[in-house]
């Protein structure tokens, strides 16, 4: 599984992004995901215009969900301070699998 987290420059959010591999015989669902260190989360999709929450999301088997921006993502509200360097606990949360965790990266905003 790869994760970063994007930490954010004066937003009211920050965004974590994972690429999920399903190598299992079974299609799963993440559900939801959370993290001890940076506070409420939600997975959300983005396009022209909107941002939408998102209440699960498939991971095919043997396949892969890959959030990016422009798509899906899990935001963070109200972030604590994040430094390009640190990492952040997260959970990922699947129908089958359960809690899968994730030590997350947080890398500086390229925009």
């Amino acid at each position: 599984m790869d994760a970063r987290l994007v930490a954010p420059t004066g937003a009211a959010t920050a965004v974590a992004y994972f690429e999920i591999r399903n190598t299992g015989a079974v299609g799963d669902t993440l559900l939801y995901a959370d993290s001890p260190d940076a506070g409420i989360s939600m997975i959300r999709s983005t396009g022209p215009g909107r941002a939408d929450r998102v209440r699960s999301v498939p991971v095919p088997a043997g396949g892969r969900l890959r959030m990016a921006p422009g798509g899906l993502g899990v935001v963070i509200l109200d972030p604590p301070p994040l430094a390009p360097g640190a990492t952040v606990d997260y959970n990922l949360w699947f129908r089958y699998a359960g809690r899968v965790a994730v030590r997350t990266p947080v890398v500086a905003d390229t925009k």
